[in-house]
């Protein structure tokens, strides 16, 4: 399998995704096209001892940073390693793409060049986010900030399809954040998302979820627009640091506390893999036509090792295979695809 590697994007480039790239091959046997500053990256490999088994490169000489404007970063910056990546992507010249770079500049890239599934308008950015017992997916949880009912109701499929085929749920439940359960709840476009998430075949939708719900494990797949998945992220993020933390202080506090943290020090070291985002690699745009990952913008090594993961994963499942079929039967229940 032939993995594309945007290896400029991120705050740890060029050398986290070249280690995590490299530990990929040693780990599941796949292949790299490193694309970026070829110079550079055989030299970053050279001063950190990177062995280059399984790599090919294609040198880019330009990047996207994170202040430029995605679109217009997406349609000047042709030969930047991120569209390099996306269009040979598109044409055929690897299985999947990752990248830690550009949000922005990855969903517009991927919407302009890879494009979308049949009934998709907009890729979401879905994450796996630690709850009380194991994992949800959130999605969108920031590409697309507004969205219209009919994208949510496609982002359920989406969800539906990953949570079953990649984390391995059997008959995944499906719930839209609302600020109650009642389907009268919310705005107009959140009641009307409701109406056809309950509607759309194919997937068990349990309705409507309120935010202290979601940690608790009341859904296996949590729809909502971007900007509200965002905050969710981030606050879920933050909380868990400062939970962490506080934790940390009282174990420290004295002699005694000492103590009792070596005997639960066990579950407290399970506590802390549970809320580790980096065996999770990143965050796919589902309902792109091939498999993109979107790494964090501060990934390092191991983060970017486990993203390629998910990739192959994604890839050997068929996963937009899968999606799509299941689009096609949303779509024929209510009437055929929108026209694009």
């Amino acid at each position: 399998m032939k993995i594309l590697m945007d290896m400029m994007g991120g705050d740890n480039a060029p050398l986290a995704p070249m280690q995590g790239a490299a530990d990929a091959v040693k780990a599941y046997g796949v292949e790299i096209v490193a694309l970026g500053d070829e110079a550079l990256l055989r030299q970053t490999a050279e001063e950190h001892h990177i062995p280059l088994d399984g790599f090919a490169f294609v040198n880019c000489s330009e990047k996207i940073e994170m202040c430029d404007e995605p679109a217009q970063a997406v349609r000047r910056k042709k030969d930047s390693s991120l569209v390099v990546g996306l269009t040979m992507l598109r044409d055929g010249g690897g299985d999947a793409f990752v990248s830690a770079g550009s949000t922005g500049a990855l969903h517009v890239g991927t919407s302009l060049i890879v494009r979308t599934l049949a009934g998709v308008k907009r890729p979401a950015l879905a994450t796996i986010v630690p709850a009380q017992k194991e994992p949800y997916l959130l999605l969108d949880c920031g590409a697309n900030a507004e969205c219209r009912p009919d994208m949510l109701a496609a982002f359920g499929v989406l969800g539906s399809c990953y949570a079953e085929k990649i984390l391995g749920k059997k008959s995944p439940s499906v719930a839209l954040i609302n600020n109650g359960t009642e389907e009268t709840k919310g705005t107009p476009m959140l009641k009307e998302a409701h109406q056809l998430l309950k509607k759309t075949p194919g997937i068990r939708f349990i309705g409507n979820i309120e935010p202290r719900d979601v940690p608790l494990n009341g859904a296996d797949v949590v729809v909502c627009d971007g900007f509200t998945g965002n905050v969710v992220l981030k606050l879920t993020e933050g909380t868990a640091k400062m939970f962490l933390e506080m934790l940390k202080d009282i174990f420290a506090a004295n002699a005694a506390t000492k103590l009792a943290y070596l005997l639960v020090k066990r579950g407290f070291h399970k506590l802390r893999t549970l809320m580790d985002a980096d065996v999770y690699g990143g965050a796919p745009l589902l309902g792109a036509k091939q498999i993109v990952i979107k790494a964090h913008g501060s990934a390092n090594a191991r983060t970017m090792q486990h993203a390629i993961r998910q990739a192959k994963i994604c890839v050997d499942r068929d996963l937009c295979g899968v999606m799509q079929a299941a689009l096609d039967e949303q779509a024929a229940a209510c009437g055929g695809h929108e026209s694009e």
